[in-house]
């Protein structure tokens, strides 16, 4: 009997374990079923990010390929020095314009001085003796004596023009050492010169551009110097800003272009310098 009533008990804990069995599955299949759901969301989203990652890292390694090729073939290379030809190139053009505006500002000049000239011979020759009336011969060297006109005229300039011209169109033909050698040469020998400041100026710009920008800043100082009162004053602090920009020290050169712009603000240079500063 006891055998029978253990047995019983047996069978009663197992069924009560088989109930508490079917009851923790029916309790948990609903959340089983979502965790599945949410596991293969998972891993979708994961697989997606790896497919991300691995076209991310083959767009990455095609643009390091990219960068090798270049570095190997020296198309870096032959890019900075192109980048320095170019800087060469503009400052050659605008050494090229200021030639052509200072030689329309020549035109000018000469016209109306071949002007003036003209209306002073006419006068003279208004009081000039009369045909059989001796006059002494005048060499080319020597000024020209007019009988019955108190003094002399003056010697002619032609001299003068064609040294300047000369040593101007050697700097057009890029000969920039001839032109600073020229200009130097004139600077030497007609100081008191209108064309003086302009020359100086001029072996200043032919300075810079052989990138001898130290000696270009040199040079301009010179002309401020000498010249103070010149009109090529402004075309020399300018050109100062620029080589000082070149060698680097942006801050002097912002100085300078405040300078230029503080005491010829009405100059064609200063127009120049606010567009470098940013300003109206």
């Amino acid at each position: 009997m006891r055998r029978s009533a253990a047995q019983v008990r047996m069978r009663h804990a197992a069924a009560l374990v088989g109930m508490m069995l079917c009851a923790f599955i029916a309790a948990t299949s609903h959340p089983a079923q979502a965790g599945v759901f949410d596991d293969d969301e998972a891993r979708k989203r994961i697989t997606a990010t790896n497919v991300r990652i691995d076209q991310l890292q083959k767009d990455l390694d095609e643009r390091v390929a990219t960068l090798e090729r270049q570095l190997k073939s020296g198309a870096l290379v032959d890019l900075a020095n192109n980048v320095e030809g170019l800087k060469s190139d503009v400052a050659k053009i605008r050494g090229q314009i200021e030639v052509l505006t200072y030689e329309l500002e020549q035109a000018q000049k000469r016209q109306r001085d071949l002007y003036v000239d003209l209306d002073a011979r006419m006068r003279k020759l208004e009081g000039a003796p009369g045909p059989g009336t001796d006059v002494a011969p005048a060499d080319a060297n020597s000024a020209a004596v007019v009988p019955g006109v108190a003094g002399t005229l003056p010697p002619s300039p032609a001299t003068e023009q064609r040294t300047y011209d000369a040593a101007l169109d050697q700097f057009k033909r890029g000969d920039f050492q001839g032109a600073i050698t020229g200009f130097t040469a004139f600077v030497k020998t007609y100081p008191k010169s209108a064309l003086a400041p302009s020359a100086q100026y001029w072996i200043g710009n032919a300075h810079f551009a052989r990138k001898d920008y130290k000696a270009a800043i040199a040079s301009q100082r010179q002309l401020l110097l000498a010249y103070p009162d010149s009109t090529k004053v402004p075309d020399a602090l300018l050109n100062i800003a620029s080589a000082q920009s070149e060698l680097g020290d942006n801050a002097a050169a912002r100085r300078t272009l405040e300078e230029l712009i503080g005491k010829f603000p009405q100059s064609d240079a200063a127009a120049k310098a606010k567009q470098r500063l940013g300003q109206r």
